[in-house]
């Protein structure tokens, strides 16, 4: 099934690190258009130049904040990759009404806007800080998940699907710790841990476009779609980059977490568990609302989940041997 052949696509954020690589995969499957909006105009180039000038691309100035912008970017789509957001925690942190204005009034205009066009599905792109949030930024993402869900209760009649993907950390992402350790390993050092016992879900830019994609593909609405990660010792990641890119001769500081920084991360809450399916790769959290429980959510070999926390503390953090296999395929410099 190629459900973005012959589509008019939106990626909002899609000059961003993930969704600069999402409008090229969509390329790759045939879609009529896609329109690539964001408020950084050097990213927009920066992208154009490297996907060349193609009549199956618009690139779009504009911020998900702009209601009006929006809805031209939005006229005549079928499908919205909703990536547009604050991501970066301690921002987040510093600046918590900028965070609420581009994360949850932003995605509240996209649900207003696609409900207006009548837009076939919304896959809105949310993070494990979501779950049991510490910080600014995981209770706005939160808080958008409850709103994308809640537009499949007051959509009316009109045919638009609402769902949510909730990403762990994304390797070699703009908000990747690994970027900031090559750059502290490139000067000399020190690389800085803030808890040598901190430990994170993590998965590959393709593993997030593929669920990305796939939840655009099973999506009935209210859902949430979690990639099966494998999870890492961050102390193991520093580790391992020092002695590959460093010789090994590079220093490790701890300087204490930062603010709004968790220990772990949790995939879902035992509550959402209970209410959640699993297939092979992923889970599949229900919506909680009644009125929208009429829905059939089947998928394909799917299952009822565990009813359990997922955390990261509890869970087989990767090998050595692993995350240096890992960072071979990004082919980092120094």
């Amino acid at each position: 099934m190629n459900i973005v052949e012959g589509k008019k696509i939106l990626v909002t954020g899609g000059a961003g690190s993930i969704g600069s690589r999402l409008v090229e995969k969509l390329l790759k499957r045939g879609p009529k258009v896609v329109r690539v909006l964001d408020h950084d105009e050097t990213r927009l180039v920066e992208l154009k130049h490297r996907i060349g000038d193609r009549e199956d691309v618009r690139y779009l100035v504009g911020d998900v904040k702009d209601r009006d912008r929006l809805r031209y970017a939005v006229e005549g789509i079928d499908i919205i990759f909703h990536a547009a957001a604050l991501k970066h925690v301690e921002e987040c942190e510093y600046n918590p009404f900028e965070a609420v204005k581009t994360n949850v009034i932003g995605t509240q205009n996209v649900i207003d806007v696609a409900i207006q066009e009548e837009v076939e599905k919304v896959i809105f792109t949310s993070s494990d800080k979501a779950v049991n949030p510490t910080n600014v930024m995981g209770a706005t993402k939160l808080l958008c998940e409850r709103l994308i869900t809640a537009a499949n209760y007051y959509k009316g009649a009109r045919r638009s699907v609402f769902s949510s993907v909730r990403f762990g950390n994304v390797v070699g992402s703009s908000g990747s710790v690994i970027p900031v350790f090559l750059s502290q390993i490139k000067r000399g050092g020190p690389v800085t841990l803030t808890d040598p016992n901190m430990t994170r879900f993590i998965m590959s830019e393709e593993q997030a476009i593929e669920l990305l994609i796939k939840a655009t593909e099973l999506a009935r609405g209210g859902e949430i779609f979690i990639f099966k990660m494998h999870a890492i010792r961050i102390s193991d990641l520093a580790e391992v980059m020092i002695e590959k890119f460093g010789m090994g001769r590079v220093e490790v500081k701890i300087v204490g977490r930062k603010p709004g920084e968790k220990l772990y991360e949790e995939l879902m809450t035992e509550t959402e568990a209970e209410r959640a399916l699993e297939t092979e790769d992923m889970f599949i959290v229900l919506p909680e609302m009644r009125e929208l429980l009429s829905v059939r959510f089947e998928y394909p070999k799917a299952r009822k989940a565990e009813a359990k926390s997922y955390r990261s503390c509890d869970c087989e953090p990767l090998s050595r041997k692993h995350i240096e296999g890992m960072l071979d395929t990004l082919r980092l410099e120094v």
